[in-house]
């Protein structure tokens, strides 16, 4: 993810974000804006069906519901106004257990999981930039998906607010979802196809 089109000494708020071409996918992360062109790879885009599919299977008949991007999350840091929120990230899934955060323009709050699929370019957005903001803003799951290891590190919020070391699962492995302990995911089957 790259700034381009923007200014990068601007800070940008989602009310500047809401008058932007549709056509084009940004993230502001601390007013900062990124472009998330281009699309993102076949095995990306597999990885994410396979497990939104899941998933969403999973939570039929809880208060969960799960939302795949282009979804706009918007993480107030604070008490500002919609109009004056920094960041707004668009992750591949997102898990939102609390109702009230959900809205016509996507979720205002911290989802309860996170899931974001790297791609080439985006690394360290996903593991430095967004880890971050995640931590801060009290995403309670974050999970970050390796598509050429097989892999899925998993960082929980602990009671000081902190995601501390992360836990790391591989294909051959089953993966507690920890926001709902009774739903179990089977790894062989989210990157069988990948």
């Amino acid at each position: 993810m790259v700034l381009i089109g923007k200014q990068s000494d601007v800070i940008y708020s989602y009310a500047d974000y809401l008058k932007w071409d549709d056509s084009e996918r940004w993230e502001l992360i601390n007013g900062v804006a990124y472009n998330m062109s281009p699309a993102p790879s076949r095995k990306h885009q597999k990885i994410s069906q396979v497990l939104s599919r899941e998933l969403g299977n999973c939570l039929k008949g809880k208060p969960c519901e799960i939302y795949c991007a282009p979804f706009d999350v918007r993480l107030p840091l604070g008490a500002e106004d919609d109009s004056s929120i920094i960041n707004v990230v668009q992750p591949d899934i997102v898990v939102v257990c609390n109702k009230s955060k959900l809205d016509e323009h996507g979720c205002n709050g911290a989802p309860d999981l996170v899931i974001e699929i790297l791609s080439p370019g985006t690394a360290k957005m996903d593991l430095v930039y967004k880890l971050n903001l995640y931590e801060k803003a009290g995403v309670m799951e974050y999970w970050v998906v390796h598509p050429t290891d097989h892999t899925i590190m998993v960082f929980k919020l602990a009671e000081d607010g902190r995601y501390g070391r992360y836990e790391l699962y591989e294909q051959s492995e089953r993966l507690t979802v920890g926001i709902l302990p009774e739903l179990i995911l089977d790894l062989n089957e989210i990157f069988a196809e990948s």
